[in-house]
């Protein structure tokens, strides 16, 4: 098979294609036969090193956190999937999705939803994964309360969008001018152009879901309201700070979880949430979409098409 891999740390040109070996399902994983793979900013955080948990013992590597395609064989203690079955799944760090095959644990995986072709559904796991769980395992997001999703226009900040508004919540969020009408059309309600407006001005939040960090996040406490939550994807909020809001602060790593693909699916399949493709590359030029969604900071998703 082919895979997309580095052998080193650095830029974009690290990426290589090489060819290996199909892999071999272990006793509770399936083999899924890759149709597309969504290109995540954490790609090329691991690619330059910057992201911890991914060390040079784990080198030669292949990235990639998403996997949509088909069931080309199966485990013998699988019970939830036949070959065949149309997948999607947010593998392990352990197993990159940049590749023609791949090998996936049956608690990882759920049916593709079936409103959904291989493109979009490679376009989907990690990145409504962790909106889905930063705003309802961590956040408590509800019916009725006020969010403040910063990034709304996003991989993860779309979904967040679509998914808070279809829990009931208020939703307002910070995008760039250019990405304002897109925000409107997922279903914000209150869309702020971070370029020239204050989130300030918005009022009171009950949960601020913060994709952004810096000088965003140390803002976002002056929005919160006491008893609130500041959640975030990439840095620690101010424990100090929240103690003065009696409020929660917490900095999560989204976690593999068939269950939560299960609800997201049957929220798609209900027509209530959708994932927006920016642009797809072929898997040969990996390195070319990594580079597009680092400086472009297209809106929606970038993802890589699988023969």
């Amino acid at each position: 098979m082919k895979a997309v891999r580095m052998a080193r740390f650095g830029g974009p040109e690290v990426l290589r294609e090489e060819t290996l070996d199909i892999p071999v399902p272990g006793a509770h994983e399936i083999l899924v036969r890759n149709e597309a793979a969504g290109v995540n900013p954490v790609d090329y955080k691991i690619r330059a090193g910057a992201f911890p948990v991914v060390k040079d013992d784990r080198l030669p590597y292949t990235p990639g956190r998403d996997v949509a395609g088909t069931v080309a064989a199966c485990g013998p203690s699988v019970t939830r999937f036949k070959q065949g079955d149309a997948v999607y799944a947010m593998p392990g760090l352990d197993r990159g999705g940049y590749a023609e095959y791949v090998v996936v644990k049956e608690e990882e995986a759920a049916a593709r939803p079936g409103a959904l072709d291989a493109i979009a559904a490679g376009a989907t796991p990690l990145a409504a994964l962790t909106a889905w769980q930063g705003l309802f395992r961590h956040g408590g997001l509800k019916a009725g309360q006020r969010v403040l999703i910063h990034g709304g226009a996003g991989g993860v900040g779309h979904f967040a969008v679509q998914f808070a508004k279809a829990a009931g919540a208020e939703v307002a969020t910070t995008v760039s001018g250019r990405h304002a009408a897109f925000a409107r059309v997922l279903g914000a309600d209150i869309v702020i152009d971070y370029e020239t407006e204050r989130f300030e001005d918005a009022g009171d939040f009950d949960l601020v879901f913060d994709l952004v960090a810096g000088e965003t996040q140390d803002r976002s406490w002056r929005v919160l309201k006491t008893g609130g939550a500041l959640i975030s994807t990439l840095v620690q909020p101010s424990m100090e700070k929240a103690s003065g809001l009696v409020a929660r602060a917490l900095r999560f790593m989204v976690e593999e979880s068939a269950p939560d693909l299960i609800e997201i699916g049957g929220l798609i399949d209900a027509g209530k949430a959708r994932p927006a493709v920016a642009r797809t590359f072929p898997l040969q030029q990996a390195a070319e979409a990594q580079r597009f969604l680092q400086h472009e900071h297209p809106a929606g998703k970038v993802v890589l098409t699988i023969a």
